[in-house]
């Protein structure tokens, strides 16, 4: 998969597993931090897309500090995903 396409299932897996009605997926940018100020996810929202990358992608993320480097925005996510995915 290309990494514009991998991009943009990433926003609508997020905003199809965190429930985000309100949010389109050209609401999201690539570079938007997901928590904070940015999307305004919490440590919650994090847990889901753990899972979600566990679900989809077969990626175990154990550490939190790791998962913190991997869940800032979109493109890391993706960039993540392309090096580890299993499934």
């Amino acid at each position: 998969m290309e990494k514009e396409q991998l991009k943009q299932q990433l926003k609508e897996q997020i905003i199809q597993f965190l429930n985000l009605t309100s949010v389109k997926p050209a609401d999201i940018k690539d570079d938007e931090p997901l928590f904070g100020e940015g999307l305004g996810l919490d440590s919650i929202d994090s847990i889901e897309l753990i899972v979600l990358l566990s679900r989809e992608y077969g990626i175990t993320i154990q550490d939190p500090k790791e998962g913190r480097k991997i869940l800032v925005d979109i493109n890391t996510m993706a960039d993540y995903i392309i090096l580890h995915q299993t499934k």
